[in-house]
Parts: structure tokens; sequence; C-alpha cells
């Protein structure tokens, strides 16, 4: 095998998809989510395709530091090294005024998009340091970058933090063999964004027109992003699915292309 490789929220969405691109490149992966049925569903899945030896599953909350400890021992155990630790798992609320939200729905957004990926990069950089080796990756998302839109101050503040957290550890962890970066894969049509129009068919009806133009399905990011981080050996690398001149094309030839990301 090429690498090991970890993957918290990886049952479904771009942590699915990156599962399946390392697959495709002779990596081992764990891939990992709350519950044990979730696993065994993703894990059947790409069994299908994809040779079980290479495939593990191990059921993780990440907002319970003991459970990601034993994610990092299980996956260290059953492969005997973790060369890449991705924390992926991310959740997102119904788009509201931040005053509008319930205190339960702040809870969960904050403890699984920061508390966890707190957690998850205190294991995978102690264990990677004992190791003497490995690479972190922490997924950023809107607003890690200071963009701001109406209904979404509670998942962008948790992606902001996390931009934080991402640069300091680029300077705590120098002059080690371990590195850390960020992923940007920009708007992907995943439960993330569907979930934000809940109740609100209308204006995901308005907006589909500009997210079929700026946004992508994760089965095409997931690759780009996969084939850029194991080529990367930078500390502090910003691992970015597609570029601002990127966007900027897909405006230009928007006009010229139909495109349903939804059908």
């Amino acid at each position: 095998m090429k690498k090991s490789i970890v993957i918290t929220g990886s049952t479904r969405g771009i942590g699915y998809n990156m599962a399946a691109s390392f697959l495709e490149r002779n990596c081992a992966v764990t891939i990992s989510g709350r519950t044990r049925e979730t696993i065994e569903t993703a894990v059947n899945k790409l069994g299908e395709k994809y040779s079980l030896d290479m495939l593990y599953g191990f059921p993780c909350d990440v907002t319970d530091y003991i459970q990601v400890e034993r994610l990092w021992e299980n996956a260290k155990t059953h492969y005997g090294r973790i060369d890449i630790w991705i924390n992926n798992a991310g959740i997102a609320m119904p788009r509201e005024n931040f005053w509008e939200l319930n205190p339960e729905q702040y809870d969960e957004v904050v403890q699984t998009n920061i508390l966890g990926t707190m957690y998850g990069t205190k294991v995978a950089l102690s264990g990677m340091i004992t190791q003497g080796y490995g690479a972190l990756y922490n997924m950023e998302g809107f607003g890690a970058r200071g963009s701001s839109v109406w209904g979404m101050t509670l998942y962008g503040s948790t992606k902001a933090c996390l931009h934080f957290i991402d640069q300091s550890l680029v300077k705590e962890i120098s002059g080690s063999r371990v590195i850390v970066g960020a992923l940007t894969p920009g708007m992907m049509i995943t439960d993330l964004v569907t979930r934000q129009f809940e109740g609100r068919q209308q204006e995901l009806e308005k907006s589909k027109k500009i997210l079929n133009i700026i946004a992508e399905k994760p089965e095409t990011v997931a690759p780009v992003l996969v084939e850029k981080i194991l080529k990367n050996q930078k500390n502090g690398a910003t691992i970015a699915y597609s570029s601002y001149f990127g966007m900027l094309l897909k405006f230009a030839t928007a006009p010229f292309k139909k495109r349903d990301l939804f059908s």
C-alpha cells in the first residue's frame, strides 16, 4: 500500500468520495462515522469495487475525545501506521438569522466542527510525533477566509476558527517531520448545502442557477484533492480544488454550458 489514511466523517459526501479516490490510488483507508450501520453501508458499497483488505471502518463520534483516541489506536493497529489523517467531519444548520437559532444548534455545530476537529488534531499530531512522521489536514469551508453571507454566521464562524487553528499549527509543528495543511474544496452539492434550505424550497429553486455555476459534485472534487494531498510534502499547504481564475472561468463559460447538479 502507498499510504494509510484516516478520514473522519467519511460515510457520505466528500469524505466518502475521498476514501474512494485514495483506494483508487492503492492506499489503505479507514473510514469513520457516528454509527456502525452507516459504516457497514459505506464499506459494503466501496467493497464492491475495491479490495476489503485496503478498507477498514471504525465508528467514532468526533465530539467524544475517547472515541477519537480509539479511532487512532484501532486504525494504527489494523494497518501498522497512519500516514495521513483528515478531519472532515462537520455539520451545518438551516440558514437562519444567528439569533433565531436555538442553543442546541449552537452546541451541535460548535462541538462537531470546532471541538471535534480539535480532538482529531490533538490525537493525530500526538500520534504522528510519536511515530516520527505524518500529515494532518483539516477541512476548511465557507467563512474560513473571511467571506460572509446571510444565514451562515454559525457555520462560517466555526470554519473561520479552523483557519486560525491551521495557521497556528503550521508554526507549532515546524521543525518536525509532521506537516499540517488545510483543504478547501469549494462549494459542493452535499447534504451540508441542501440542509441549509430546509423548509425553503422556493429559495432553493432560486439558488439553483448560481449553484449550478459555482458548485461541483463531491465525486468531481475528491480526486483532485486526493492527488494533491498525496503529492504534497510542504508544511502549511492549502490544497484547493479550484483557483480564483478557475471560478472566473466558470462564470465566463456558464452561458455555453447546461449543468444540473441536483438531478
